[in-house]
């Protein structure tokens, strides 16, 4: 047993590393699309989608990005996935030829409410847990469960204790 919170054992990323990570996931993706190895749209799914989609997207060249709002966490706690915005149907339809992006799936909540709209869409994200990983087609880094991934738009310069204490 530890004493030590889930959101202790942390896996901090910085903008540099963020942005490494979506290259190399833009890599994966380059030549994957339904037409001639290219991609119709991307869709991020906000908000930790969106730095993400707008690397790949210029990465890939792709000049349609929408996105799909779904609020599903509280700070560090997950609640059931709640819908806010879609993109267009026209755009969208059942998602052939569409990327989906996010940042992380974790339990995959989030993804399943996603799949359910688009079934056909190609599910992409930088990192995966465990539990979140059989919904993503295409991801870079696995973490484990227990990890608590820090993004860089939520956090601050500030004093860390070190992990052994003092």
């Amino acid at each position: 047993m530890t004493d030590r919170l889930p959101h202790e054992k942390g896996f901090h990323i910085s903008w540099d590393q963020i942005h490494r990570d979506s290259r190399a996931l833009a890599w994966r993706l380059d030549g994957k699309g339904p037409d001639n190895g290219r991609w119709k749209a991307i869709v991020a799914i906000t908000r930790g989608g969106m730095a993400p989609a707008m690397i790949i997207a210029r990465e890939l060249d792709i000049r349609t990005v929408d996105t799909l709002s779904i609020k599903s966490y509280d700070h560090q706690s997950q609640d059931e996935a709640k819908i806010l915005k879609k993109p267009s149907n026209d755009l969208v339809k059942d998602g052939t030829g569409i990327i989906i992006i996010d940042d992380l799936v974790d339990s995959g909540k989030t993804l399943e409410a996603v799949k359910k709209l688009y079934p056909k869409a190609h599910y992409a994200t930088v990192y995966a847990k465990a539990k979140g990983r059989p919904l993503v087609d295409t991801f870079i880094t696995e973490v484990s469960q227990d990890t608590w991934i820090f993004f860089p738009w939520d956090m601050a310069l500030q004093y860390v204790e070190p992990f052994r204490g003092s």
